[in-house]
């Protein structure tokens, strides 16, 4: 299968090396933090993430995309894992990620209750994210907030629906 069909096949679209620089831009992550790229695929989040400074480590369950990782990123942790089954670190971290949008709602779920989570970027399906922050309790802590719009020429290739940074804060 060729790569842009088995891309397609299996539901990936990985984001665009400029599009991947806006969204961890718009992170505010620094050097001093710890942060996840959680269904990494092959790095474009984790390029800028490197370049920011930041301590990275890469989440990825694809066998082939994990080894390239380690590869092109010699100095990130990349974990070869289900997003299911990844235990979060038990000090800070934050999320810079695009996960795959089949796990948006348990992933969420799972950073909500992560005691060490400081905030979170990830890049979703935009009418998923949308019910998320819709849904949430006026009390929650961390909010989620919509934030910046991805659109579908931001990845290669371009989904079928749009995209939006859904952020996790708190306060």
């Amino acid at each position: 299968m060729s790569g842009a069909r088995f891309r397609r096949a299996w539901g990936w679209h990985p984001l665009r090396d400029d599009w991947a620089a806006r969204i961890v831009a718009q992170s505010l992550v620094g050097p001093a933090d710890l942060v996840l790229d959680l269904g990494a695929g092959t790095g474009a989040l984790t390029g800028p993430l490197v370049a920011s400074g930041a301590r990275v480590v890469a989440v990825e369950l694809h066998p082939g995309r994990a080894a390239a990782l380690r590869r092109r990123f010699p100095d990130v942790t990349v974990v070869e894992r289900d997003l299911r089954t990844f235990r979060f670190p038990s000090r800070p971290f934050r999320v810079v990620a695009s996960p795959p949008y089949q796990v948006t709602s348990e992933l969420v779920r799972c950073l909500l209750r992560a005691q060490a989570l400081r905030g979170a970027d990830l890049v979703l399906q935009r009418g998923a994210a949308r019910r998320l922050v819709e849904q949430q309790p006026r009390s929650r802590r961390p909010r989620l907030e919509l934030r910046m719009p991805v659109p579908r020429h931001a990845f290669r290739p371009p989904p079928q629906v749009d995209s939006v940074v859904l952020g996790i804060r708190r306060r």
